[in-house]
């Protein structure tokens, strides 16, 4: 789903940004690449949470994050009907409105709020949500709570605040995570991939958390994605 205002907002930063940095690629939900993105790129999801967006839910996001050579640099949040804009650049610390902030130190699963990310929608929905439901089923047994915000960019910066504790969402468009995860990562956060790699743009889903909670989500997710013997 694309709004009126996903196109608009996404025309508007394409523009300023080929005028302000014109040697920087621009990756755009709406419209796809431009320009050279081998060494720098911005990443731009123009409406996260475009479906709560349109259904006058406030849980949305205007997210644009900087990639140099897959590792994300720089990222922006804006959440315009909480008032609220998070940013990171890496090694500066991460900030809310101003404010540094920093991850939850939560340190068991029993006392985590773990978000996850949409359902899948689509042709291949049932085979993908197979995956996503046996996750549901080992988180609702060994946390304290499960939460779907409908936003990988509001779940990033709220990792990154300390609102949740965990955050499990089993894809990684670069607009959807480029900024959220310098933003969690500056937090004190940890972002890997399925298989405990380090997160990256190349990586095949987006695993969060603090040093403690990290490790024990990562092995439910690993759990719940094992073929059965």
């Amino acid at each position: 789903m694309a709004s009126e205002v996903d196109y608009a907002i996404e025309q508007q930063v394409r523009e300023l940004l080929a005028a302000k940095a014109p040697d920087i690629g621009f990756l755009g939900e709406e419209h796809g690449l431009s320009g050279d993105a081998t060494e720098l790129m911005w990443a731009l999801d123009p409406v996260d949470g475009t479906v709560n967006f349109v259904h006058g839910s406030p849980l949305c996001a205007i997210s644009l994050g900087l990639i140099h050579k897959k590792r994300s640099v720089l990222g922006i949040i804006d959440l315009p009907f909480l008032g609220t804009r998070y940013q990171a650049a890496e090694g500066c610390g991460a900030f809310a409105n101003g404010e540094r902030i920093y991850c939850s130190q939560t340190e068991n699963l029993k006392d985590s709020v773990v978000a996850i990310g949409d359902y899948a929608v689509g042709t291949d929905a049932v085979a993908k949500n197979v995956q996503r439901l046996a996750i549901t089923h080992q988180l609702v047994r060994n946390v304290q709570r499960i939460r779907m915000h409908g936003s990988a960019a509001i779940d990033l910066a709220w990792l990154a605040h300390g609102k949740i504790d965990a955050f499990i969402m089993l894809n990684n468009k670069p607009w959807d995570t480029a900024a959220g995860v310098v933003i969690a990562k500056e937090s004190g956060a940890q972002l890997v991939d399925v298989d405990g790699t380090p997160h990256s743009a190349n990586s095949t889903a987006t695993v969060g958390g603090n040093a403690k909670v990290l490790p024990l989500v990562l092995t439910l997710v690993q759990k719940s994605l094992s073929p059965p013997h």
